[in-house]
């Protein structure tokens, strides 16, 4: 995809040392177009590849300042756009097995051992991922180890739980004020904290709710209070396929109702006034888990097309899944053989840019299928893939549309493009993008420094 973008988003990055600063952003570039090699085959030689490790073994590399400069970069795309959502999520990063695993601490799987990061993506309201805002990445210690019921215990900002109130303030100081920003969270956030943290006016919360709260109500619990509401309505959901899972049309129901949330007993306080959503499908088939939704907002719910845009908001929250999903599955994070923690947090400051692109060019290709191809691609790398796919020496004299080129590269990566096959994924992509850099490679070496009209007079 060229190292042009990296420029323009790396732009803020100016590190210590002038000459470890451009090695970020060639790392950067290198990575992108062949996301899923190891370090020394994405190098492709042997120098480049003992600059790589040059470049994590650098103090100079300060792996925050990365985030920063592509905080920045996020930032500005954000600007301009009324409303923005937030998502956050945490992931696990094992490395179990690895040497460096002797120096990291415990994952939810206690028999495992790495890092745990938690992301926070902007996606604008039509569902393109505009990048990371912030991203917490720590390591546990080994006296936490099995002392659940003891954490439970201990305030907030004394847990790991601090790192989702940590990303609402980052986020709001990030995101220009002219823009809204809903923060959007699985029932992992459902915390009390989280739900009353001061906020400013034009930062909302739209949780997943895990736990039955006492609310002020006859019913004195939410589920119960919220299923004593009117139905406002009633909707069809498609299901999408999964490997547990069969694709099918789900029958929801719809029930939203205001309510006021009563503190934790060991509280003092009023509080927290919210608005409850309820989405649940009924005859569900057998086998199958239905979806049941429970949603806490401060945003307005007044009516169903406003309860109805709230369960849209929520079903982008997977977003941040398939980020997690392209790190791991896309960049193979987990089988970096690096082997100090300092140097997995420089590679995985790098590697983070890596997969929001690439998540980026998923959906920008579905949300503005029409502009033309050359916003990831040079002339060289459409020219060579649009000859590649349609077997001719010749290329067009205009370059294809985005939405043509990336199901062109998804072809490439196994994607069939067959009718009722939909757009392709992240996945396909990816494995479309390694091929298309070496047939690009191989196109410029057969056709060097020479421009359409040339190709066809030689050809024609």
């Amino acid at each position: 995809m060229g190292a042009e973008w990296v420029e323009e988003e790396m732009r803020y990055l100016k590190l210590a040392d002038v000459r470890v600063t451009k090695r970020a952003k060639q790392l950067i570039a290198s990575f992108s177009e062949q996301p899923a090699q190891s370090i020394p085959e994405a190098m492709a030689g042997w120098a480049a590849t003992k600059g790589a490790y040059r470049f994590f073994d650098s103090e100079h590399a300060e792996e925050e300042q990365i985030r920063q400069a592509h905080y920045r970069a996020s930032s500005e795309r954000v600007s301009g756009h009324r409303r923005v959502l937030a998502i956050q999520d945490t992931s696990d990063v094992n490395y179990a097995g690895k040497q460096v695993a002797e120096a990291l601490g415990h994952l939810s799987n206690q028999h495992a051992q790495g890092l745990r990061m938690h992301s926070t993506l902007a996606v604008s309201e039509a569902g393109v991922p505009l990048g990371l805002l912030d991203q917490q990445i720590w390591s546990r210690t080994e006296e936490s180890k099995g002392k659940a019921k003891e954490r439970r215990k201990k305030d907030t900002a004394e847990k790991e739980s601090q790192r989702w109130l940590t990303a609402v303030q980052r986020v709001e100081q990030l995101v220009p004020g002219d823009t809204e920003i809903v923060h959007v969270a699985d029932r992992e956030g459902d915390i009390y904290d989280l739900l009353a943290v001061e906020r400013q006016a034009r930062s909302h919360l739209l949780i997943r709710m895990e736990h039955n709260r006492r609310v002020e109500h006859a019913q004195r619990y939410v589920w119960e209070a919220i299923h004593q509401a009117p139905l406002a309505g009633e909707i069809t959901v498609e299901v999408t396929p999964q490997a547990n899972r069969e694709a099918r049309l789900a029958q929801v129901s719809v029930r939203f109702l205001s309510l006021t949330i009563r503190p934790p007993h060991q509280r003092a306080g009023q509080g927290v006034a919210l608005q409850f959503i309820l989405a649940e499908e009924h005859d569900v088939p057998a086998g199958a888990d239905p979806i049941v939704w429970l949603l806490a907002t401060d945003l307005p719910v007044t009516c169903l097309e406003e309860a109805l845009q709230c369960i849209y908001y929520y079903s982008l929250r997977w977003l941040i899944e398939r980020f997690h999903f392209v790190l791991k599955s896309g960049c193979r994070i987990e089988r970096l053989y690096l082997q100090t923690p300092d140097r997995l947090l420089r590679a995985l400051a790098l590697y983070s840019i890596v997969a929001w692109r690439l998540l980026w060019l998923t959906y920008e290709a579905r949300k503005s299928p029409d502009q033309p191809c050359t916003v990831i691609l040079k002339t060289h790398e459409w020219q060579a893939l649009y000859c590649t796919i349609h077997k001719t020496p010749i290329p067009p004299a205009e370059p294809p549309s985005l939405y043509q080129a990336v199901v062109w590269i998804a072809r490439l990566g196994g994607f069939l493009a067959r009718t009722g096959d939909g757009f392709p994924g992240p996945k396909t992509i990816w494995q479309g993008l390694r091929r298309l850099d070496d047939i690009a490679d191989t196109w410029l070496l057969l056709h060097p420094d020479l421009p359409y009209q040339s190709l066809t007079e030689n050809y024609g």
